[in-house]
């Protein structure tokens, strides 16, 4: 099979190779045994054409991307813009931690005692009725806006509204009743989804 012509010159060690690799295309063919003498020539004529017609391009269509240069920046783009925005959910994920661990340490400074007296406040969350344990002195200060009531892990703490400011800051989420936002008149139809209690206390 005279295809294989090319492939004996490895076996011939990397120097033969090398020196193969050199030559014309026209020797390069007629070496390997893939054309006669005829071909060969004609191969050469081509290759001589093609180089011709470039080099007679203007200089800015020369300068121009192949087809795989433009591949190939495409894919370095695309793969930019991937890196990026992996970054951008990364330093996102940073920020929220850095926030909630600032959330957790301000109510864990400011938190207020809560009522020992049996009572509880009720509150929305959501789309639930939550309760907090309370006394008459939390109750009026909330009404006064003074304390709020702060998400904290699974339940709620009471916090001073300057604290409640900060959180806020942080995380408008994590407060979720102060002064005159909890006591604000809802009607009744925004209650009707719930099943509160008969002896329910706000």
């Amino acid at each position: 099979m005279r295809g294989g012509g090319a492939l004996k010159w490895r076996h011939y060690g990397s120097d033969l190779w090398a020196r193969f690799m050199s030559m014309s295309l026209r020797d390069q063919l007629l070496q390997a045994g893939l054309v006669n003498e005829k071909q060969a020539k004609e191969a050469e004529r081509r290759q001589q054409q093609q180089q011709q017609g470039r080099q007679k391009l203007p200089k800015a269509q020369r300068a121009l991307p192949s087809e795989g240069q433009l591949a190939v920046q495409q894919a370095q783009q695309a793969k930019a813009a991937r890196d990026q925005e992996l970054n951008r959910q990364k330093q996102n994920k940073v920020e929220r931690k850095a926030r909630l661990a600032q959330i957790r340490q301000l109510i864990e400074q400011t938190r207020l005692p809560k009522g020992e007296g049996g009572e509880y406040y009720n509150f929305v969350d959501g789309n639930k009725i939550r309760r907090i344990a309370v006394d008459a002195a939390l109750r009026e200060r909330l009404h006064r806006g003074e304390v709020a009531i702060a998400r904290y892990d699974a339940g709620y703490e009471w916090v001073p509204a300057a604290t409640a400011t900060r959180i806020r800051e942080r995380d408008e989420r994590a407060i979720v009743a102060q002064g005159g936002i909890a006591e604000t008149p809802h009607s009744d139809d925004a209650y009707q989804a719930f099943d509160v209690p008969d002896d329910l206390m706000w």
